[in-house]
C-alpha cells in the first residue's frame, strides 16, 4: 500500500459516517428493507475499487436510483418481494453496463443534456422529498407522483406523535448545518439516529410512533438472483433506465472531481467498475448502486488519494452490519424520513432553471418539462423525455449549418463575418466559413446556405467567380456531408462558379485524398484563406456592415 494509506482511512472513516445513515435511508426510500442498503454499501464498493479509476468517486445507494426503483419494483407480480426484485434489477443493470463496457460505449454519457440531467435530479428531489412528507406525519398516504400522494393523502389522517419526532429531528439537522461548523454537520445524522434509537428503545418516547422494526442478523450469505424469465423481461425496462441514469450521473461526477483534480479520469474504467458494483451487488443482497455527489465531494475534501479508501469506506460499513443490527428495530422511521428530507434538499437549487431560460429558452424549456414530469407522471418517462429533448435540440440546432460570409479586416490578414466586423469583400472572391462538421443531420442544408450567402454577396458587392470555403472549424465530413459537397461543387460549376477550400484539417483532408475527390471535383486548396483571396484579389471594397468600432466575434 502507497504511503498515502492515513489520508485514505481518514477519508474512509468520515464518509463511511455520512453513508450508515444514508444506507439505511435510500433503501427504505426504494421500498426495501434497511439493511440491503448496508448490503448494497459493501462489496459493491471493493468492486469498483477494483476495477474503476476514480479515486473520490461515493459509490453506493443514492437517492435518485431509489425513488427509480421503488417505481420499478411497484408492480411486481404476487408473490415476488421487493428484496428479490431488487437484486434481478441489479444484476440487469449490472449486465447491461458490461455490455456497454465491452462494446466501448462510454459515450452513453452524452445522451442526457446537462439541462435534462439537472431538471430530473431536480425533479426526483423535490419528489423524493414529497414522497417523506408522509412518514413524517404518520400518514398513511404513498405514491410516487404528486398526483397520487395528494389523491392518498385525502383518505389518511396523521399521527401528532410521529409529526412531533420527524419535526424535531429536522430542526435539529439545520441547526448543525447552520451552525458553522462542518464536522458537527456530518456528523450530525449519525448521532441522530443513534440518539433516536436509545430513546426509543429506552424510553416511551416512541410509542405510538412507526419505527422500523425487528431486523434479520446482519450477515452477508451471497446468493444469486430470481433466475424467472418473466420478472427478468418485465424488469427490463426499468433496469435499462436505472442503467443509464447510474452511468450518466456517476459519470458526471467523477469527471467533474477528476478535472478539479488534475487527474485522468477512464470512461471505459468508470463502465467497468460500475457495473462490477451492480453486479455483485445483486449476489450480495444488495440494490442497484452508483456514484453519490455528497460522498464523493466529502472523499475529495477529506483527502483520498486513492480508491483505497473505498476499501476502507467497506470496512467502517462491515463493522457498523455488526454494531446495528439489534438497535435498529427500534429507530423511528420520522427521523429516518428527515435525515432523507434535508439530505436531498440540499442539493436543491432553483438558480439553473432562471439562467437556463436567460441563456437558451429551449433548453430551460426542457429542465422545466423533465422536473414537472418526475412530479407528475414517472422518472421513467421524465428520463425518455430527457434523452428524447436532448437529441431533438441537438437536431435542431445542426440541421442547418451556419454559413458566415467573410471579409478582411483591414491592413491585416485576418476575416471575421461581414455582420459583426468593419471588413474589405473583393467583388470575385465570395469568402465563406463553415461553422461546424459536414454530418447527416445538417448535410441537405448546405447548398441552400451557401447559395443564400452568394446572393447576398452579388447583390452587395459584385458579380464573383469563385466561392472559397474556410474549413478549419470543420472536424468530420461523413459520407452525406460529402455528397452535399458535390451537390454544392455541382450548383456553383452551373451557376458559373468555382468551388475552393482552405484550412481544411488533417483528417478531414486524408480522407478526401484517399478517393481523389479534389482532383476528380477540381476543386483548388490553399494552405491558409488568406492565400486562398490572394489568388485572385483586385480592387477591395467595403463590405456594408457598420463601419464603427467592430462588435464581437
Amino acid at each position: 500500500m502507497k504511503p498515502h494509506w492515513r489520508a485514505d482511512l481518514v477519508a474512509g472513516a468520515v464518509v463511511a459516517v455520512l453513508l450508515i445513515p444514508q444506507s439505511l435511508a435510500y433503501a427504505m426510500l426504494a421500498g426495501l428493507p434497511p439493511q440491503v442498503g448496508l448490503y448494497a454499501s459493501l462489496l459493491p464498493l471493493l468492486a469498483y475499487a477494483a476495477l474503476g479509476s476514480s479515486p473520490v468517486l461515493g459509490l453506493g445507494p443514492v437517492a435518485v436510483l431509489a425513488l427509480m426503483i421503488a417505481q420499478a419494483l411497484a408492480g411486481l407480480p404476487a408473490g415476488v418481494s421487493a428484496e428479490a426484485g431488487a437484486l434481478v434489477l441489479a444484476a440487469e443493470v449490472g449486465l447491461l453496463l458490461a455490455a456497454a463496457a465491452l462494446l466501448r460505449l462510454d459515450a452513453l454519457s452524452s445522451l442526457l443534456s446537462v439541462p435534462a440531467l439537472r431538471g430530473f435530479e431536480n425533479g426526483a428531489t423535490l419528489m423524493i422529498a414529497a414522497s417523506q412528507l408522509p412518514v413524517l406525519l404518520g400518514s398513511a398516504a404513498a405514491g410516487f407522483t404528486l398526483p397520487d400522494l395528494a389523491r392518498t393523502a385525502l383518505a389518511g389522517g396523521w399521527e401528532p406523535a410521529s409529526a412531533v419526532w420527524g419535526g424535531v429531528a429536522i430542526v435539529l439537522l439545520l441547526w448543525a448545518r447552520r451552525s458553522g461548523r462542518p464536522m458537527l454537520a456530518r456528523l450530525a445524522p449519525l448521532v441522530l439516529l443513534l440518539l433516536a434509537m436509545a430513546l426509543s428503545a429506552l424510553t416511551p418516547a416512541a410509542d405510538g410512533v412507526a419505527q422500523v422494526g425487528a431486523l434479520p442478523p446482519l450477515t452477508l450469505a451471497p446468493s444469486l438472483p430470481a433466475l424467472d424469465a418473466a420478472l427478468w423481461l418485465q424488469l427490463l425496462p426499468q433496469a435499462a433506465l436505472v442503467a443509464l441514469m447510474a452511468f450518466v450521473s456517476s459519470f458526471a461526477v467523477s469527471e467533474s472531481l477528476a478535472q478539479r483534480r488534475g487527474e485522468k479520469l477512464l470512461p471505459a474504467a468508470e463502465l467497468r467498475g460500475l457495473a462490477a458494483a451492480n453486479l455483485v451487488a445483486a449476489v450480495s443482497g444488495g440494490m442497484p448502486v452508483a456514484g453519490s455527489f455528497s460522498r464523493s465531494i466529502l472523499l475529495h475534501e477529506a483527502g483520498s488519494a486513492s480508491r483505497w479508501s473505498l476499501v476502507f469506506v467497506a470496512g467502517f460499513m462491515a463493522l457498523a452490519m455488526g454494531v446495528l443490527a439489534g438497535p435498529l428495530a427500534h429507530l423511528p422511521k420520522p427521523v429516518l424520513a428527515a435525515t432523507i428530507v434535508l439530505a436531498v434538499l440540499g442539493g436543491f437549487t432553483g438558480r439553473h432553471y432562471a439562467e437556463a431560460w436567460r441563456y437558451a429558452r429551449a433548453e430551460g424549456l426542457l429542465m422545466a418539462a423533465v422536473t414537472a414530469t418526475v412530479l407528475l407522471w414517472s422518472v421513467g418517462a421524465a428520463l425518455a423525455l430527457g434523452v428524447a429533448g436532448s437529441v431533438a435540440l441537438l437536431i435542431q440546432r445542426t440541421a442547418r449549418p451556419h454559413v458566415a460570409r467573410l471579409g478582411r479586416v483591414p491592413g491585416t490578414q485576418h476575416y471575421r463575418n461581414v455582420e459583426r466586423y468593419a471588413v474589405e469583400c473583393q467583388p470575385e472572391v465570395v469568402g465563406l466559413r463553415i461553422d461546424e462538421s459536414l454530418v447527416f443531420t445538417n448535410a441537405r442544408g448546405l447548398v441552400d446556405a451557401v447559395l443564400a450567402r452568394v446572393a447576398e454577396h452579388r447583390a452587395r458587392v459584385g458579380r464573383p467567380q469563385r466561392v472559397l470555403l474556410l474549413m478549419a472549424p470543420v472536424n468530420h465530413i461523413d459520407v452525406s456531408g460529402l455528397v452535399a459537397l458535390q451537390d454544392l461543387q455541382a450548383a456553383l460549376q452551373a451557376d458559373g462558379l468555382r468551388l475552393e477550400l482552405s484550412e481544411v484539417k488533417g483528417p478531414v483532408l486524408d480522407r478526401l485524398r484517399a478517393i481523389g475527390w479534389l482532383e476528380h471535383r477540381d476543386v483548388s486548396l490553399y494552405l491558409s484563406h488568406h492565400e486562398g483571396m490572394q489568388a485572385g484579389e483586385h480592387a477591395l471594397r467595403p463590405s456594408l456592415a457598420d463601419m464603427d468600432a467592430p462588435g464581437q466575434l
